[in-house]
């Protein structure tokens, strides 16, 4: 995988424009001044979640014996899950009265940012292509950095797009999520099937 796919797929997998909703219904009661350094605080944390996983996740697997065959496995179901609820969201009460005055790590960066595909696809990268980490430490830079100012212009994307073109936005990236998820998965099959004839 080239860095330009890395970066696209960790893009998506974060979500930032399924996550706009959810930003804004969060930290409506905030002042946009201090939103924009929370999200900005934010961001910054989920990236360092994300690069802990890169460096720290394969030392984490080899000692829980879990194999790079699985960890395709995995990862293809969990983002053709999370595929699924983009194509077919649950609906969003974007009126909910959330308490959280100034979320901190909870919710906003783990797992809305840093969620669990998102960390899973670091994992893969880092399995399977140990050799190319500073590769990957740049995609999830890039990526973070584009979800953040994303989700900083929340309110004006929501004012450009509107609820109806957010969602179907989230939903032609679910489409695309798809068949990376179902292709992941179909590697790490045949790679299992591979290791069964050998």
């Amino acid at each position: 995988m080239s860095l330009v796919s890395a970066t696209i797929l960790l893009i998506l997998v974060m979500d930032p424009l399924g996550n706009v909703p959810l930003f804004l219904s969060i930290l409506k009661h905030m002042d946009p001044k201090k939103r924009t350094r929370v999200i900005a605080r934010e961001g910054f944390i989920a990236f360092i979640v994300l690069v802990a996983f890169l460096f720290f996740g394969p030392y984490i697997l080899y000692a829980l014996q879990i194999s790079e065959t699985a960890i395709n496995i995995a990862g293809g179901i969990i983002l053709f899950m999370i595929t699924i609820r983009m194509i077919f969201p649950k609906s969003r009460d974007d009126n909910e009265d959330h308490q959280i005055t100034d979320p901190f790590i909870v919710p906003l960066a783990v797992p809305l940012i840093a969620g669990p595909s998102a960390l899973a696809m670091v994992l893969i990268f880092s399995t399977q292509s140990p050799d190319k980490l500073f590769s990957w430490l740049l995609a999830i830079l890039i990526a973070s950095t584009v979800t953040t100012i994303i989700l900083i212009f929340s309110g004006v994307l929501r004012k450009i797009l509107g609820q109806k073109g957010i969602l179907a936005m989230e939903r032609l990236m679910g489409m695309i999520l798809v068949t990376m998820a179902v292709q992941m998965l179909l590697n790490g099959i045949s790679h299992y099937v591979a290791t069964l004839q050998t």
